[in-house]
């Protein structure tokens, strides 16, 4: 009977021993279940913290008056009250708030992101003197409170308006280019950061087919960045879109009328639009109307932020 000899130290496959296993069972033992746990609770609650106040104040959009002041915690209203959205699209005057808005957004954002990543791809794509000094020029502008500018910003826009009256105070146009302002540095340090990820050899390829350095930028280089510029596209309109007191300092009304001031400005007078009674239920209508536009668009667009939050990571 012929025996089978294996080489020394080989043991048969039945007899091998597996992979060490930690003690406790797979999830990394007692510890690992305890954080997870922990990190499950945590994400819960905050969960809670996050969704009861927008769910609070959808709610109480749909409440009269008297409901919003007796049952102020109360999710369920005694009765769907459509007419305080009208109340507030019409009396308030929401809808003059909401188009002012939008043509302020378009116009600010849309430039910040074109002035914000034409300086952002220069300072991260080409060496010259004074480079960095430029681009922490630009950071520096991420340290200025924005209050601390409130004096001199309102002096120099008075000043700007007596030689143009388009730039000067209950401007939309003024308002644009303050805002731009007020954007550029964080867009250009996060656009710096994403350019300086994007690969060498596509520039250098189409500049030897001909392209001049205008063309690579807006034929080659802009689109390649596309992750990064919905990024910091949908930080700006929610930032530009919330802001408050840039509008309050900058946009007075006319003559009693609510003529080119923006959302933030009405929210703000829904609370008093009846002299002075409260339109807690207009109120509450007002800014769950303004609320879902910014909402909406984060919804759609929560992958590309993410990934473009990511890219340069990933790179």
């Amino acid at each position: 009977m012929s025996t089978v000899t294996r080489p020394p130290g080989e043991r048969s496959r039945a007899g091998a021993p597996g992979p060490a296993t930690p003690r406790g069972g797979g999830g990394g033992g007692l510890g690992g279940r305890f954080f997870n746990g922990f990190s499950h609770l945590f994400l819960v609650v905050w969960a809670v913290m996050v969704i009861y106040p927008l769910l609070w104040v959808v709610m109480s959009a749909f409440k009269s008056d008297a409901e919003v002041i007796r049952q102020p915690l109360s999710l369920i209203p005694e009765k769907l009250n459509w007419d305080n959205f009208s109340r507030a699209w019409v009396e308030g005057h929401l809808g003059s708030f909401f188009g002012n808005t939008l043509l302020v957004l378009v116009g600010s954002v849309g430039l910040t992101m074109l002035l914000g990543s034409m300086a952002a791809y220069v300072l991260a794509r080409y060496e010259f003197p004074g480079n960095r000094a430029i681009y922490y020029l630009f950071l520096s502008g991420l340290t200025l409170p924005i209050y601390l500018a409130a004096v001199p910003l309102f002096k120099g826009v008075y000043n700007m308006g007596v030689v143009f009256p388009l730039l000067g105070p209950n401007s939309h146009l003024m308002l644009i280019l303050v805002y731009v302002a007020w954007s550029l540095s964080f867009t250009v340090f996060f656009m710096h950061s994403f350019f300086r990820t994007l690969p060498n050899a596509v520039a250098e390829a189409a500049l030897v087919d001909g392209a001049s350095h205008s063309r690579l930028f807006f034929s080659v280089m802009l689109p390649m960045a596309r992750p990064g510029l919905i990024s910091i596209g949908i930080f700006n309109v929610l930032g530009q879109w919330n802001q408050w007191y840039l509008p309050t300092l900058l946009m007075q009304s006319v003559s009693g009328e609510p003529k080119n001031q923006v959302i933030a400005q009405g929210l703000i007078e829904l609370s008093v639009n009846q002299g002075y009674k409260s339109d807690w239920s207009g109120l509450f209508a007002g800014v769950t109307m303004a609320m879902l536009p910014v909402l909406v668009v984060y919804i759609v667009f929560q992958r590309q932020v993410q990934s473009g939050l990511t890219a340069g990571v990933g790179k």
